[in-house]
């Protein structure tokens, strides 16, 4: 049933909120109490990244031993310099454990185990988000995270372990993009045909495409290209 206050009751413990401020509304003061954060994301350009300079300051603002932020990002994102550089400054900044997955993930918020935002798709240019405080659906989505979690890499890990073709990145997905055939395109990075392979073989799994074609799709998504 959708009320005059923007929002859809799907029972008692479950309510879906139409649109950023709304959702802020309804929320935002609780980030001011969180002591325990979760959240997973498949970019930066998200409401919680519009939004969360605020709400999060009060978090922040408290000793780090009195709280747990912990964020998981999309692997994509490290390919991208500048993204790469917010993501430590999250992690630097608010003291959170990050990890990075090569797994699609949506773009969820648990707070203190008790309350979780699911961000939905547009519909007519706003997004949906189911707001849950139903305790069975609450620790049902807590189970999913903890095992993203588990198979995330650490942040530094990753980092590190991009760092190469994270510089090749635009390069490499030009070539791709025009077609260019592996030893054309080996030469014009000054690399073994092996190694450009490689090299490729590693942006695909960061990108998390399963072909070429894919992976030049998720660099436009994530503006890589």
């Amino acid at each position: 049933m959708r009320t005059n206050d923007g929002l859809t009751r799907a029972g008692d413990s479950v309510t879906v909120v139409h649109g950023e401020e709304e959702l802020f509304r309804r929320i935002g003061h609780l980030f001011g109490t969180v002591t325990d954060l979760a959240c997973a994301a498949n970019d930066l350009a998200t409401w919680v990244a519009d939004r969360r300079a605020g709400e999060l300051a009060t978090v922040t603002a408290r000793p780090r031993d009195d709280r747990r932020i912990r964020k998981i990002y999309r692997s994509g994102l490290l390919l991208d310099p500048v993204s790469a550089q917010e993501i430590t400054g999250i992690r630097d900044r608010l003291g959170a454990e990050v990890r990075i997955s090569a797994e699609d993930v949506n773009e969820t918020i648990i707070m203190d185990r008790r309350l979780v935002i699911l961000a939905g798709d547009l519909t007519a240019g706003q997004r949906g988000y189911s707001v849950i405080t139903q305790p069975e659906t609450v620790q049902g989505v807590i189970s999913l995270f903890e095992t993203a979690w588990r198979s995330a890499t650490d942040l530094a890990v990753y980092d590190a372990q991009v760092t190469e073709i994270r510089q090749l990145a635009p390069a490499v997905l030009d070539l791709l993009g025009r077609g260019v055939k592996d030893e054309a395109a080996a030469r014009a990075l000054g690399l073994g045909v092996r190694t450009y392979r490689r090299r490729v073989a590693e942006l695909m799994s960061a990108l998390g495409a399963e072909s070429r074609f894919q992976a030049g799709v998720r660099a436009r998504e994530l503006g890589l290209v």
